[in-house]
């Protein structure tokens, strides 16, 4: 059984999208360009100008629609967001500076002069129950 092609950004099913695919054609739900470079067979990040097909012009903006005449529709081209990298980066920011922000939340008091200056501005400009 084939793999039912795929929107390369939000992953939806591209069952009602007529094949070939037509320059302007969008995904039904997010409405992205789907003739573009990452959803093609040959995009591949590991060759030259991102394409396996030697004699393509090269396309400056892989995620917009273009005139490719050697575009086939890669099936599998949704790549859901590594979240783990992020977070794991994140997690090592707030080891090193030992929160999430740069500033005091409003549980937690300012622990440095330039947080006790922006809680002071902030205090300054929040509005009045009476406002």
């Amino acid at each position: 059984m084939a793999t039912l092609p795929e929107c390369w950004k939000c992953g939806a099913p591209l069952e009602d999208v007529p094949v070939p695919i037509h320059r302007l054609a969008e995904c039904p739900v997010c409405h992205a360009e789907l003739h573009v470079c990452r959803a093609c067979v040959f995009y591949d990040t590991a060759k030259a100008k991102h394409c396996r097909e030697p004699i393509a012009e090269e396309v400056q903006d892989k995620q917009r629609a273009n005139f490719c005449d050697y575009f086939q529709l890669r099936p599998d081209a949704y790549r859901p967001r590594d979240e783990t990298a992020a977070q794991a980066a994140r997690s090592q920011l707030e080891a090193l500076f030992g929160r999430a922000s740069g500033r005091a939340t409003a549980d937690a008091p300012p622990e440095d002069e330039a947080d006790r200056a922006r809680a002071a501005l902030d205090a300054l400009f929040k509005p009045r129950s009476g406002d």
